[in-house]
């Protein structure tokens, strides 16, 4: 099953496995290593399998490059000149995490590798080229499951938390359709429509995806919530007042004051402007067993079409009439 997190992957699938020393190799051996090896961005210390250091080629030379440098260190131990305190993550650990430790270090350190280990043992590392990549391949693999509107999840995504669903033991499917909303486009253009899209995903959000439940937009004006329990009504209520309280300030204030203002409605008649208003069509498992995702899609279309037969905002659960 791909869930949005599954878009993620950890920071062992990227790790290169590259070349390391023990803390007692002198500098002298690092810069042959450097020479022989022009493209080596770093080389790890490692101690009993654990790393414990990290020398840079650019911090390698500032240091051997000074007045004194090379006699002061070439004979000396690596960990001389090495950074004591690199950016060490676990191998299981999210690009995206590894990615904000990286940036979140300091200017002198932002582009160097990141070490990386698996049960406690140096395993590898990361060059930040290779970690920015697979960060944006990441978000352009994400942005493909999402609604580019909203950013919620989009029908592919839907479909297989339906499949997912099917399993449950309660669950509750409620679909969100906003009435005359082709008319609100109609009035005031598709910039002004997106707003009151924007406007609901929020309300949503704030009454479905704020309590861990899962939330997705199908596209247009529909949206679709999984409630893994019964007691949906409160939610419903809820959401239908915030909705019908606030929309009106999408409306222009002459434009509801006006009764003899008409517009073209779905029929093709001209008729009186209508006020957007919200249906939620909620179907469970609690009376009915449903065996695949599709019978799920079609039940609530079924009593979505149920549910606009009624003026006003309201919710219909299954066959119970519970409109406002």
């Amino acid at each position: 099953m791909t869930e949005i997190g599954e878009v993620e992957t950890n920071i062992g699938k990227i790790v290169k496995k590259v070349p390391y020393i023990d803390p007692s190799v002198k500098n002298k051996e690092v810069d042959k290593m450097f020479t022989a090896n022009p493209n080596m961005r770093g080389i790890v210390v490692v101690h009993h399998e654990k790393p414990i250091a990290h020398i840079t080629r650019t911090h390698f030379y500032q240091k051997i490059g000074t007045l004194y440098g090379y006699n002061l260190f070439m004979g000396r131990e690596s960990k001389l000149l090495a950074k004591t305190n690199p950016l060490i993550v676990d191998y299981f650990q999210s690009i995206t995490e590894v990615s904000r430790l990286a940036m979140e270090r300091e200017e002198e350190d932002l582009y160097d590798d990141v070490i990386v280990t698996k049960d406690g043992r140096f395993s590898g590392v990361v060059s930040i080229r290779a970690l920015l990549m697979k960060s944006v391949e990441i978000q352009v693999e994400l942005a493909s499951f999402l609604n580019p509107l909203s950013s919620l999840p989009g029908n592919h995504l839907i479909n297989e938390k339906l499949v997912e669903t099917i399993s449950l033991e309660q669950y509750s499917i409620l679909y969100f359709d906003i009435d005359f909303f082709k008319t609100y486009n109609d009035l005031y253009g598709f910039n002004r429509g997106d707003k009151v899209l924007l406007h609901l995903t929020e309300i949503l959000k704030r009454n479905v995806l704020h309590f861990g439940y899962f939330l997705g937009h199908i596209g247009g004006d529909d949206f679709m919530a999984i409630i893994p329990h019964y007691d949906v009504e409160p939610i419903c209520q809820k959401i239908i007042e915030e909705f019908d309280g606030t929309i009106p300030e999408f409306y222009d204030s002459d434009h509801l004051s006006d009764p003899t203002l008409k517009i073209k409605g779905r029929s093709g008649q001209m008729e009186n402007i209508s006020i957007m208003s919200l249906s939620i069509a909620v179907i469970t498992n609690q009376e009915q067993h449903y065996e695949v995702a599709e019978e799920l899609s079609d039940r609530v279309a079924a009593v979505k079409r149920d549910c606009k037969k009624y003026k006003g905002s309201c919710y219909i659960i299954d066959k119970c009439d519970c409109s406002k």
